[in-house]
Parts: C-alpha cells; sequence; structure tokens
C-alpha cells in the first residue's frame, strides 16, 4: 500500500479511515489502553498499576515467583481481586469485531491478558494472546493447563498457594511473565501476519515492549500502512500515516464503522 496522501480537510481520522477501508488484510495490534473504558486499568500509563505501586511488578516476575511463597500468595490474591472478572468489553472492542465481520482482519495480536476480545466476539482462531492469559493456569511443573476458575475457587476457600492437582507443582497463570520467554509459535504466527498485511492498527499501546512492538517497523518495512491511535506519543509515530489521540473507544468506531 502507497503511504497516505492527505486530501485537503483531511484529518487522521479520515485518513484512518481510508486506509482501513482500501486495505484488504489489516493487522490489528492491541495493548492496555483498549480495555481502560472497561475498567481494566494499564501497567505503564500515568495513572498504571506498576506506576502507582512499582512493587507490584515483582508479582509478574518469574523468578520470584517460582522461588517466593509470599509472591505467590500476593499473586494469587492479586488475581482473584482483579477486576478483569467483572469487565466487559467495550465500544473499541466492539470496533474490531466490526473490522472481522467486514472481512479485512487478518490477524488481532493483542498484549492484553483479558480475554476482552473473544469476549465482545472476535474468533478466537484470529486472535494471538502474545503475553498469555489470565484466564487460564498452568503447572510449572508437569505443564497441566486449564480454566483458572477451579483454581481461584480454591484460594477463595483458603490456599493461599494452591498446587497442581495432578503433580504437586507451582501453579501460575497462564501470562508471560518477565523472565519468561513468549510462544515461539504464538511469535511466529505474529510476524508472519505482521510481513503480509496491507495495513496494520496499533492500538491502544505505548510499542514500548517487545517483540510486540516490533510488528509495527516490520509491516512497514513491507510496505504496509501504518494507523497508531494511543493517547501518549510512541517511538513509532515518525513511521505512521495516521496519528490518533482521541479516546480508543470514540476513535475505533470512527475508523472502522464511519
Amino acid at each position: 500500500m502507497l503511504p497516505a496522501v492527505p486530501t485537503p480537510g483531511e484529518g487522521p481520522v479520515d485518513i484512518a479511515r481510508r486506509l482501513i477501508r482500501d486495505a484488504r488484510a489489516v493487522v490489528v495490534l492491541t495493548g492496555a489502553g483498549v480495555s481502560t473504558d472497561s475498567g481494566i486499568p494499564d501497567f505503564r500509563g500515568p495513572n498504571g498499576v506498576w506506576t502507582k505501586n512499582p512493587a507490584a511488578e515483582r508479582l509478574a516476575t518469574l523468578d520470584a515467583y517460582l522461588e517466593d511463597k509470599e509472591v505467590r500468595r500476593q499473586a494469587w490474591r492479586s488475581r482473584l481481586h482483579s477486576p478483569t472478572w467483572a469487565a466487559q468489553p467495550n465500544t473499541g472492542h466492539g470496533a474490531l469485531v466490526t473490522l472481522e465481520r467486514q472481512g479485512k482482519l487478518d490477524t488481532l495480536v493483542t498484549q492484553n491478558i483479558d480475554g476482552l476480545h473473544q469476549k465482545a466476539g472476535n474468533d478466537p482462531a484470529k486472535v494471538v494472546e502474545i503475553h498469555g492469559t489470565m484466564r487460564q493456569v498452568v503447572c510449572m511443573a508437569c505443564g497441566d493447563r486449564g480454566p483458572a476458575e477451579p483454581t481461584l475457587d480454591r484460594v477463595r476457600s483458603g490456599e493461599e498457594d494452591p498446587p497442581c492437582l495432578r503433580c504437586g507443582g507451582i501453579l501460575k497463570s497462564a501470562v508471560i511473565s518477565f523472565g519468561q520467554s513468549l510462544v515461539a509459535a504464538d511469535l511466529a504466527r505474529a510476524e508472519q501476519a505482521a510481513r503480509r498485511c496491507d495495513a496494520l492498527l496499533a492500538v491502544g499501546t505505548s510499542l514500548a515492549v517487545y517483540p510486540a512492538a516490533g510488528l509495527v517497523p516490520l509491516a512497514a518495512g513491507h510496505g504496509a500502512a501504518v494507523v497508531i491511535v494511543n493517547a501518549e506519543p510512541t517511538s513509532y509515530d515518525h513511521l505512521a500515516d495516521a496519528v490518533i489521540r482521541d479516546p480508543i473507544s470514540q476513535a475505533l468506531p470512527a475508523i472502522i464503522e464511519g
């Protein structure tokens, strides 16, 4: 796709709408900003979880989690009271469902762990949860994996650090922690999609966390148009054909459904 050339009177939303309308295969990369209007705080923003409480980042560090029982206890309490369980998809999520129904969504790569894209109605087969999901748990010893709710029920019943029922190993949310490798197949799938798309829409992500952020220059380098929707500047704004600072729950419907 050729770079967007603004016509008289076109603003960033108009350019983005035209690029998405004319695209055949769109890859969407979403970050925490997509879910803030659903009541789920982000991590690194001005009001982010880790900004307000830097110590909370330790709960998401693999070595600390595996080595320290108290870290695991705190992590399970945090999971139990996460606002994610009551959260509902917002209009931004809904717009991405519309994009899929239009036949334009190639792949939705999300850095989010909340499962709201699937809950909104996106086909799970089109979603790559590049940082995993908190809706499942996995045993770090035997690899057994299953839904989170039964383990959370055990925490509610008084188990502070519930072990794997299959082998007695340490259970962890199926989220990629600091110090833990991404799933190679997920990363490969995301990168392949970025290479073949003709438009990449990055939404609600600071584009500061790699390798997910690298999808933007990868797509641009293969000729895709780039649209960035984010409240704060990113290091890849210079690659974008359109940069939009409007609230995501307003901007995405305007771009996709407008």
